[in-house]
């Protein structure tokens, strides 16, 4: 072997030592201290990295509650025993969280009228971009499930009647869905308000009335029958101003269009439709 070569060896060897060398002094100089407590509480977060706490992912809201920039409540999937885990990790006092849950805001579907025959991509945002949908309405629900591949709990699926229904067991009101549909149609929501307008036109009424089966047509009835002046059509929509409401559901009652849901009122019709099946009797 050369000397050439030898001593390239060499050179080699004694280079790669010191680069060793000034590693490893770089890394106690640049070394920092991480809080073990953040893997903690990031294996005790869902893992969903579906960024319903506003952040880009489960170890970015781990180390925003551990340094107390954040309350493990702002993460909405995190279920209560792991966020009561967390609480007791971090000696925090626990808080109560209100229940959220996704809802339709649109009841249009199959009950909405096209003004064309769609055959583009299978997306709502790609759909918007072409003449505003394939719906007359442009304010209803395009109806192309981008909603539904957006749902990582895979809680929302389309019914028969065209539209978005979420499973409510599944929710965990992450707000994927209503961050994905460009018509913002879909809307995460308290969990208590039973009652609410599956309506977001804008159009007056003889319009709606042409072209969508459920649409709301400002016609007000739903304003006289409010007994605590709760619902108003602004812009020619019903509106509920939820720090009045009380949930009485008179207004959806009396909504000729059967805009306004209900939700209390449906469960205790389908409960006594059940209870009478399988009784053996007609609802």
């Amino acid at each position: 072997m050369s000397s050439f070569i030898i001593g390239s060896l060499i050179v080699m060897a004694v280079l790669a030592m010191l680069l060793g060398i000034v590693l490893a002094v770089a890394s106690k100089v640049f070394h920092v201290d991480v809080d073990p407590r953040i893997e903690q509480v990031d294996e005790l977060l869902p893992g969903a990295n579906c960024g319903g706490c506003g952040l880009a992912g489960c170890a970015a809201a781990a180390e925003k509650i551990v340094a107390g920039d954040a309350a493990p409540s702002i993460c909405p999937v995190c279920g209560d025993d792991a966020r009561a885990e967390i609480y007791e990790l971090l000696g925090m006092s626990s808080e109560e969280t209100e229940p959220h849950i996704a809802r339709m805001l649109c009841g249009g579907g199959t009950g909405c009228k096209d003004k064309e025959e769609y055959h583009g991509v299978e997306d709502c945002r790609a759909a918007v971009l072409i003449q505003e949908g394939p719906k007359a309405c442009h304010f209803a629900c395009v109806g192309l499930s981008s909603c539904v591949e957006a749902c990582p709990f895979e809680a929302i699926f389309i019914g028969d009647d065209g539209l978005p229904h979420v499973i409510e067991e599944r929710c965990t009101a992450c707000g994927a869905c209503e961050r994905v549909c460009p018509r913002g149609v879909i809307a995460v929501m308290p969990a208590k308000r039973t009652v609410w307008v599956k309506c977001q036109s804008h159009d007056k009424g003889k319009v709606v009335n042409k072209i969508c089966k459920t649409g709301c047509i400002a016609c007000r009835r739903c304003e006289k029958e409010c007994p605590v002046d709760a619902i108003h059509v602004i812009d020619n929509l019903a509106v509920i101003d939820y720090e009045k409401c009380i949930l009485c559901g008179k207004c959806a009652k009396v909504c000729p269009k059967n805009t306004i849901v209900d939700l209390r009122a449906r469960r205790r019709a389908e409960k006594k439709a059940k209870e009478a099946e399988a009784a053996g009797k007609p609802a």
